[in-house]
């Protein structure tokens, strides 16, 4: 009996124990018709409990986080925010996928956006993603692709946040419902700040209520100030999909 006891001992500890899936920042490689492969970035919170849906954000980097540019998606924009929210041993609340457009531009019926929404989907159904709190936001060429997609899927956003970009005033229709926190620099160089001006103009005469922020002093990086915005991520996760 004792000898059998021992063997069973031995045999649990020999056998492999299941590693935790991975959290924090989490490459994944998503496989196009074509075949060819395209990596993406998931953030996915230390604490994160997928036996409830979770609230999943959709973020858009900009030109020159492009493919071959001079830097990589999660060293600009969101992805420094969230180490912040980390070294503070502070929870961020949201699953976020991070993708890398091949070429510029997030418009969406481009192939770049098409990949990113469908990179949205599979995390989405990895991590038991909340339906009615999935968030797009994006800064520059990122924050054009966050006008076009919140027009081409209006039902798909529980809010949205543009970022020194600009669209089209005939989409504000489309988005009016939409809840949208617009941030822009007076100074930026690169994307004239009449782009956002203009949009909130237009969902406001389309019935909407968007929220704009506007710094006086800064140029085209004006996402540091959004994303490190104390009211932002309480705003988002205050807006949920009826």
């Amino acid at each position: 009996m004792l000898r059998l006891f021992l063997l069973m001992a031995v045999a649990m500890i020999a056998a492999p124990v299941a590693a935790a899936d991975p959290t924090g920042f989490v490459n994944k490689t998503f496989k196009n018709e074509d075949g060819h492969e395209s990596p993406y970035v998931v953030y996915v919170p230390p604490t994160i409990d997928t036996s409830k849906p979770v609230p999943v954000m959709l973020f858009l980097h900009g030109a020159g986080e492009t493919k071959g540019g001079s830097m990589m998606p999660i060293e600009q924009g969101l992805a420094p925010h969230i180490k912040r929210f980390e070294a503070k041993k502070a929870k961020f609340p949201f699953v976020v996928v991070i993708p890398q457009a091949e070429t510029r531009g997030w418009l969406s019926d481009g192939p770049n956006a098409k990949r990113a929404v469908a990179m949205l989907d599979a995390t989405m159904k990895e991590y038991n993603g909340d339906p009615k709190r999935t968030y797009l936001t994006g800064l520059s060429m990122g924050g054009f692709g966050t006008w076009s997609l919140a027009a081409a899927f209006p039902d798909r956003w529980a809010a949205i946040v543009p970022i020194c970009g600009a669209g089209k005033a005939e989409w504000a229709e489309k988005i009016k419902d939409i809840p949208c926190w617009v941030f822009h620099g007076v100074e930026d160089k690169a994307v004239n700040v009449k782009g956002s001006r203009d949009m909130v103009e237009a969902l406001k005469k389309a019935g909407g209520e968007p929220r704009y922020s506007e710094f006086p002093y800064a140029g085209h990086n004006s996402w540091d100030a959004a994303y490190s915005h104390e009211e932002l991520y309480p705003w988002l996760l205050s807006h949920t999909k009826k």
